[in-house]
């Protein structure tokens, strides 16, 4: 604090025409020293303090208090001074509730908060993934507080302290609280105590051969060089400091103290002393006078950085109220406690490139850095890191600069390790850093994150196995460029171009007995019908959509039922005009007077349409994403729709089949020409066949390739009905003209008549 004042005087641009003065007081004791603080307080040049009801025009003895230096004794007295507006800058008093400025409005500090401390510790913890960790203060103030928002800050980021207590005064119960931190197994101790309490506890953990832990030293003892270089401290593990920052050497210092040692007289306060300052002098110190440079240089270079920014705080303030230029100080008027106070709240300038400024707490910008003890080390420490918060915060470490006592890597300090992706939590303890691991079930995952207890179904888009994470399923469905939808294309295209080619022999033929005893202009219809059912074949590849769904099913479904009507009235007519024409003529009459075939098709259709609008209406084919069949693919396919409305328009469609072959049954003893049993019989076998094969596969299977299986059910549907029907008779009027005569129908319609009649 002296350098400081002498240095200001001697400046020709903070204060060129003033002179600060000072007077500097021992806090040893609150009750000792009382008289000291209220000796500040009273009023100039005399020894009173009186109740004033204004203090904006009340002069103490002093403008501005420097100190004192630790919590508790800040706590005692900050209201004091703050009732008479008196500025009090603590250059080590880092309680939080120094911040409360309803209690305390005129306290200042050149510390960060506790607060700021402690975050910065956890921040620390959270870097080298420790969540197993013990807390160790003095008791006082400066340690309950931290202690409270320790156990606040760490809840929320998930580190537990099973072990706290506070350091007895008794050095010789030390031991026992050793013994407690093995029993709960930390290895990560936070000691959060002021430099009293702290050096005894560290050379206790020596003498009990303490081994391999992490000590996290709080900034009141963390730059202690008498225990940085006392011999053993290497055994006891990793020593990690917390400084308030400010660790490069103030210029002139060292020269500073060097000349005040070699004048002294070895008499701190003497009795002429003790008169001229009123009896107020507490330095009564006969070992003071055998203080060496090492004593004065040794402690803490970031606390002596603290006091000399205090001082210059104060000379800034005054500065701006002298109105100071660099040559001279201008203002006249008496300067008072209150208008100091003001000034500093907006003091703002560096200082060894440090931002000097309060918040409106009035305290500094947080500011730290981190050390490692290292006895190797000139210094006894190595600095390894910082944290800033000015104009963002900025933490920086850098591990390797370590010395770690486990070989050299960073060691595991947690109570369980953590569990796997795919393996949840489950608690095993009081605390939540104590747990163990199971595996999640197939289908589900753990967000470590959101919560590691709990396992939770993956999205129906994703999959896992049991003990694994989600990952993203397969997306399976038809692809066009797949070889056996190139097959289907192919096999689709075979089929419309015969179907065509059908119809041109059946159009360029279609005055010929084999053409009119097929069904004439119902040939063409029907070939139609095949055809538009065969397109539907493109609508089975690629991901479904609504009216490719719509395409695959009841599009076909009824065009197929066109075709299928034609072939059962075709059959009827025949067997009606050869059996029962005779015997009904007037039914016979009225069947060819109203185009009963083309009534009878249209009112089959019809019944199928409607069967197909309810199926759709109630619930149709639809895209659906198939996620139970595999759990690592997802299957693109269309639905059946309302299985009730799949049923009746699937039995209407088998009641056709049924009619159909019972009447080419029945026409098995006419002539060959129109004998229409055998290709009936097949194309409908092949249908049934198709189709039950379709619906069991769909049973057992619901891969990709149950569309193929649907594709193929289609097309060999379709393939039975040309093939079976409409080639044969294709190869008779292309390979035997000869049966393709009126002249060849005539004879074996005669035949036919002969036989029956001989029966």
């Amino acid at each position: 604090m002296r350098f400081a004042v002498e240095e200001i005087n001697n400046s020709t641009s903070l204060l060129p025409n003033v002179s600060l003065g000072y007077e500097i007081f021992d806090y040893c004791s609150d009750s000792h020293n009382l008289q000291a603080a209220l000796d500040f307080l009273s009023k100039k040049l005399t020894r009173v303090i009186p109740v004033v009801d204004r203090i904006t025009e009340y002069l103490p003895k002093v403008l501005t208090v420097i100190g004192p230096f630790g919590t508790t004794e800040s706590l005692v007295i900050a209201p004091l001074f703050g009732s008479y507006g008196v500025p009090m800058i603590s250059p080590g008093a880092s309680s939080l509730r120094l911040s409360d400025k309803i209690n305390n409005p005129s306290f200042l500090r050149t510390i960060p908060s506790d607060k700021n401390q402690v975050r910065v510790i956890i921040q620390l913890l959270r870097r080298f993934n420790w969540n197993w960790v013990a807390f160790v203060g003095s008791g006082d103030d400066y340690s309950n507080d931290a202690l409270r928002e320790f156990d606040k800050e760490a809840r929320l980021v998930g580190i537990c302290v099973p072990y706290q207590t506070t350091l007895p005064q008794d050095t010789s119960k030390i031991g026992a609280l050793f013994d407690s931190i093995a029993t709960v197994n930390v290895s990560v101790v936070v000691v959060f105590s002021t430099r009293i309490y702290a050096i005894p506890f560290i050379k206790a953990a020596v003498a009990n051969n303490v081994r391999d832990k992490v000590w996290i030293a709080s900034e009141a003892w963390s730059m202690n060089e008498e225990l940085a270089r006392m011999p053993g401290i290497d055994t006891i593990g990793t020593v990690i400091g917390i400084t308030t920052g400010g660790l490069a050497p103030l210029e002139g210092f060292e020269e500073f103290v060097r000349k005040t040692l070699a004048h002294r007289d070895g008499e701190i306060c003497s009795d002429s002393s003790r008169s001229a300052v009123e009896e107020t002098c507490n330095q009564d110190c006969p070992a003071c006078a055998n203080v060496t440079l090492e004593n004065l240089l040794s402690p803490d270079p970031s606390y002596r950085l603290r006091v000399y920014s205090s001082v210059y705080l104060a000379a800034h303030a005054l500065h701006q109220l002298l109105g100071c230029d660099a040559k001279y100080c201008r203002r006249s008027d008496p300067v008072l406690p209150h208008m100091v106070l003001k000034k500093l709240k907006t003091v703002n300038f560096t200082l060894y490139g440090r931002t000097i400024k309060f918040d409106v707490n009035g305290d500094p910008i947080p500011s730290y850095d981190f050390v490692v003890w290292d006895r190797t080390s000139p210094r006894f420490y190595k600095k390894i890191g910082s944290y800033t918060s000015d104009p963002e915060p900025i933490f920086v470490l850098n591990a390797s600069l370590i010395r770690w006592f486990s070989n050299g890597t960073v060691p595991v300090l947690t109570c369980s390790a953590e569990c796997e992706a795919g393996y949840r939590r489950t608690s095993t303890g009081a605390h939540s850093c104590c747990f163990d691991c199971e595996p999640c079930l197939n289908g589900t995952f753990v967000n470590h994150t959101a919560d590691p207890y709990k396992c939770v179904k993956c999205e129906t888009d994703e999959w896992s196995e049991n003990g694994s994470s989600c990952t993203k399923r397969s997306q399976e469905y038809l692809h066009y460029t797949d070889l056996v939808s190139i097959g289907l294309f192919l096999s689709a295209t075979i089929l419309i171009s015969l179907s065509i080619a059908v119809g041109a022999v059946f159009v360029w033929n279609r005055n010929t007995p084999v053409v009119k005893s097929a069904g004439g202009k119902m040939c063409f219809f029907m070939l139609g019908c095949l055809i538009v059912s065969c397109t539907t074949i493109f609508s089975f590849h690629g991901v479904p959509h609504g009216w490719t769904c719509m395409l695959r099913f009841p599009v076909f479904t009824v065009f197929y039922t066109a075709c299928l009507s034609c072939l059962t009235v075709r059959s009827f007519q025949i067997v009606f005009i050869f059996k029962m024409a005779a015997k009904l003529p007037k039914a016979y009459d009225f069947w060819v007077k109203h185009n009963g075939q083309w009534l009878t098709i249209m009112a089959c259709v019809a019944i199928q349409i409607i069967l197909c609008t309810i199926w759709i209406g109630v619930e149709g084919p639809r895209p659906f994403n198939n996620t139970v069949a595999y759990k690592d693919q997802i299957i693109f396919q269309c639905s059946l729709g309302n299985l009730y409305g799949l049923f009746t328009v699937t039995s209407f469609t088998a009641f056709l089949s049924i009619l159909c072959f019972g009447f080419s049954y029945m026409g098995t003893d006419l002539p060959k020409n129109y004998n229409e049993a055998k290709s009936i019989t097949i194309s409908l076998l092949v249908l049934f066949i198709s189709w039950i094969s379709y619906f069991t596969s769909r049973m057992v299977y619901q891969g990709k390739y149950l569309e193929v299986i649907n594709a193929g059910s289609v097309l060999s549907t379709l393939y039975g009905i040309l093939l079976c029907y409409f080639v044969p008779k294709c190869c008779i009027i292309l390979f035997k003209p000869d049966q393709n005569t009126p002249a060849h129908f005539q004879s074996c319609i005669q035949n036919y008549t002969k036989t029956i009649s001989t029966k």
